[in-house]
């Protein structure tokens, strides 16, 4: 339960924060990729590596990743029977095998049903989530984040010693 409110209290704090809506919104769609798909892929790596050189909100992949993990799950048949119907699509036959002689698109392990399903399914789905985030980072900020602050329970929270324990934490790091 603990855990839950501390992530709860990182969005909150992400989504007030002086970042702005794309860093939010960039944050949380390469978490979402890296969260849908396999995480010991090579794109993954690569994804990690875009998320700490380009200005995105890290705790904002963060949260996004374990969310779509969880999701992830659930979904693995879809994503299996489509990466199942991609790799044995006719027309993308000599793409496949072209890739797959290579050396450096093997280690992508995009032969695989389940990576390249979720990893092209996770691409489809970055289109419509990021604007999506854009519009409700801004949505929260202007109509709801004041509303939020009078809530009891963030009162509450705000009172307790792990608050301050993380307050203190996020001003010695920032």
């Amino acid at each position: 339960m603990l855990i839950l409110i501390k992530y709860i209290a990182k969005l909150l704090k992400a989504l007030s924060s002086e970042d702005s809506p794309w860093q939010i919104a960039g944050g949380f769609v390469l978490g979402m990729i890296i969260g849908l798909t396999p995480v010991f892929s090579l794109h993954n790596l690569i994804i990690v590596v875009l998320i700490l050189i380009i200005k995105v909100n890290i705790g904002m992949a963060i949260l996004s990743f374990l969310v779509f993990s969880g999701f992830a799950y659930i979904a693995d048949p879809a994503f299996h029977n489509f990466g199942t119907w991609m790799l044995t699509n006719p027309d993308l036959q000599s793409t496949w095998t072209s890739m797959y002689e290579s050396e450096w698109w093997a280690m992508t392990r995009f032969y695989n049903t389940v990576v390249i399903g979720s990893f092209v399914s996770s691409l489809l789905l970055s289109i419509p989530v990021f604007p999506a985030v854009l519009v409700f980072v801004n949505q929260y900020r202007t109509h709801i984040h004041a509303k939020v602050q009078k809530w009891k329970i963030v009162k509450a929270f705000k009172g307790t010693k792990v608050y301050s324990i993380y307050q203190t934490y996020t001003r010695v790091r920032g």
